[in-house]
């Protein structure tokens, strides 16, 4: 075969939609369908968040199962991804800050996260937001409200996060700097403890994710003060963002995206990228994510690169600022 007529070949094959992204490694048959490998049990965000791709990318006639390899806050999944073959037949769907924070917080991780993974894109972004019980007196309807709360009340000195080393638990961590304040951390494994100890008024205050507060908007249990996005969120558009209220420090979010084993064809992860943004596109998809509040966003597999990189070379200060680390 000639250079002319492979590369005819290959230009051909990546344009079937059901039969084969790519030619014999990338081509999957009806009877062995792919992996999209999850660090946590059924259920949660994340996993939510794979079975709304699959289920897209079932639509477009390509066909992955959700595998869940749950343990070690998605640790596990996450350094299985470099023992599979670069053929595209297992992915894995992961929080970004298992590459960008983990880093700096644990001593001892199963993976390199510079070359283990091949970022393909993102697939949603879940903005943080804090909030406080209805336990706190009403007059704290601001952020600066809650400084000045906090600094007047001792017993108010602490936050919750769904996780300690989570982006929520440093973004907390940079408003105590920020506010001269000594919040203390308390980290949970979870949003759900969490909601249901500060709905209860046994913790003051809680960094989470929007999703986590959509559904109490409305029963007067909480209020929420702040959101960490560069804008406000569209799920809750009246609460102002951190910037907005003299902490332009404290902004980020969670994403969560999808990878491929290192080694993958550089045509290969074109394809399912191309596969995402079509997948992102899905009324269904759409609205099962805006019902849990997260914002679908896809970015080029190299941007998806250079954004992940920044932002562990980003967090990488905070983290050791704050002198957290975990053993575990």
């Amino acid at each position: 075969m000639n250079a002319l007529t492979r590369r005819r070949f290959t230009q051909a094959a990546l344009a079937l939609p059901a039969a084969g992204w790519l030619p014999r490694a990338f081509a999957q048959s009806q009877g062995s369908p792919g992996k999209l490998l999850v660090g946590y049990p059924a259920g949660g965000t994340l996993d939510t968040t794979a079975r709304q791709l699959a289920e897209a990318w079932r639509k477009q006639g390509r066909h992955y199962l959700v595998d869940n390899r749950a343990g070690a806050a998605g640790r596990i999944a996450s350094g299985q991804l470099k023992r599979e073959k670069p053929d595209a037949s297992v992915l894995l769907c992961t929080q970004a800050s298992a590459l960008t924070i983990y880093p700096h917080v644990y001593s001892k991780l199963a993976y390199d996260p510079a070359t283990d993974f091949v970022p393909v894109s993102p697939l949603v972004i879940a903005t943080c937001a804090l909030a406080v019980s209805a336990a706190v007196p009403a007059s704290v309807k601001t952020l600066q409200d809650y400084v000045a709360w906090v600094r007047a009340t001792p017993t108010g000195a602490s936050y919750a996060s769904p996780a300690a080393g989570s982006v929520a638990h440093f973004l907390g961590w940079q408003l105590s700097e920020a506010g001269g304040l000594k919040l203390q951390h308390v980290g949970y494994r979870g949003s759900a403890p969490a909601m249901q100890d500060l709905l209860g008024g046994q913790i003051p205050a809680y960094l989470g994710f929007v999703a986590d507060f959509l559904p109490y908007l409305q029963q007067g249990k909480l209020r929420i003060l702040a959101v960490s996005g560069e804008q406000r969120s569209r799920f809750m558009p009246a609460v102002p963002t951190f910037a907005e209220q003299g902490f332009a420090q404290i902004r980020g979010a969670e994403n969560y995206g999808v990878f491929a084993p290192p080694g993958t064809p550089e045509a290969g992860v074109r394809a399912l990228h191309e596969a995402m943004v079509v997948a992102s596109k899905d009324p269904g998809l759409r609205a099962a994510f805006d019902q849990v509040g997260l914002e679908v966003h896809t970015l080029a597999p190299d941007d998806y690169a250079r954004q992940i990189r920044r932002e562990r070379e980003a967090w990488g200060p905070v983290v050791r600022a704050s002198g957290f680390r975990s053993d575990e």
